[in-house]
């Protein structure tokens, strides 16, 4: 073990596979129960417009996390991951402090440039610009919260003595991690955010990839130990024979794997609660500082084994 302790959030599934439509009123529910099983964190995912056939419907991310937010007082709320080239970002910047008022000072932003084309041809976003976009809008992001007014050409936006108020609660701001997987990416979240964000990496391949965000924190002359290391992985508890063909299957209709990233299902952890114990203790072993579980189609009988049989033991064997 790394001596450091590693916190354990989970994902919420705010968005389903047509027809199942996600019930917002039950994701509101759902997040005061994660609090209330002990949780560090409580994850939404971001899209307007996914998928054709099938379509993937899907609530509102910042707005399901505001309404936990006012119904929770512990839980951190995090976006896994904010599409943030498709937003607005002075009104992105006023709506995320907002958030953090609400939820007195509990946000994580998670974000990324998108990979979805015909989201951003919808939103009127060009994607092939999606990059430089999205570095100007956490330039404007950071200024507006950290400085008292901003003057700067950010093309289309022109900002002339822009004065927004309130702050964050969190000082200097909130924590923006930068999701994505190419090196180009891995250099933007050890330069321009707080750390990474990862997508169904294995413990090795999240070790290998998190030594290269660290060098080029090095490089950048950052101190690689200030930044923060998230890794989402699905999980299913049960005996093994039982639950790894259905497990598979969700992983392989529900779910995409980048083929220029290396998430894989392989990433799973799968078993009785000593298996998945020894499994995450190799992703601990990494001095990941946190992992966001995806439990087995959200079960509720899932959600709460992780959160009895698992962290505890987790926490033990840390402490330890």
């Amino acid at each position: 073990m790394t001596g450091k302790q590693t916190a354990f959030g989970i994902a919420m599934r705010n968005f389903t596979r047509y027809p199942e439509m996600p019930d917002a009123r039950a994701l509101v529910d759902y997040g005061v129960r994660m609090e209330e099983l002990g949780y560090e964190s409580l994850w939404a995912w971001d899209h307007v417009l996914l998928g054709v056939d099938p379509s993937f419907p899907i609530h509102e991310p910042l707005l399901i996390l505001t309404a936990v937010a006012a119904r929770t007082s512990r839980i951190k709320l995090g976006t896994g991951i904010l599409v943030m080239p498709t937003r607005n970002p002075v009104i992105l910047a006023k709506e995320l402090a907002t958030i953090d008022h609400i939820s007195n000072g509990r946000l994580i932003v998670g974000a990324a440039v998108g990979w979805y084309k015909r989201e951003f041809d919808s939103l009127g976003v060009d994607f092939t610009k999606r990059g430089k976009v999205m570095e100007q809008s956490l330039e404007i992001i950071n200024r507006l919260w950290t400085e008292p007014k901003v003057d700067g050409e950010y093309p289309p936006y022109n900002l002339r003595g822009a004065v927004m108020y309130p702050k964050p609660v969190q000082k200097p701001r909130p924590l923006l991690l930068i999701g994505g997987y190419v090196d180009a990416v891995l250099k933007r979240a050890a330069t321009k955010g707080d750390g990474w964000l990862t997508y169904y990496y294995t413990a090795e391949s999240f070790a290998r990839t998190w030594e290269k965000v660290r060098g080029f924190a090095i490089e950048a002359g950052r101190n690689p130990d200030e930044l923060t290391s998230t890794n989402q992985l699905p999980i299913c508890v049960g005996p093994r024979a039982k639950i790894e063909g259905p497990m598979k299957h969700w992983l392989q209709t529900e779910w995409d794997y980048a083929s220029w990233s290396e998430s894989t299902m392989e990433s799973a952890i799968m078993g009785t609660p000593e298996e998945c114990v020894e499994q995450l203790e190799k992703h601990i072993a990494t001095g990941i500082d946190r992992i966001i579980f995806v439990p087995y189609k959200y079960e509720k009988e899932q959600v709460e084994a992780i959160a009895t049989d698992i962290i505890p033991k987790l926490k033990k064997n840390m402490a330890g």
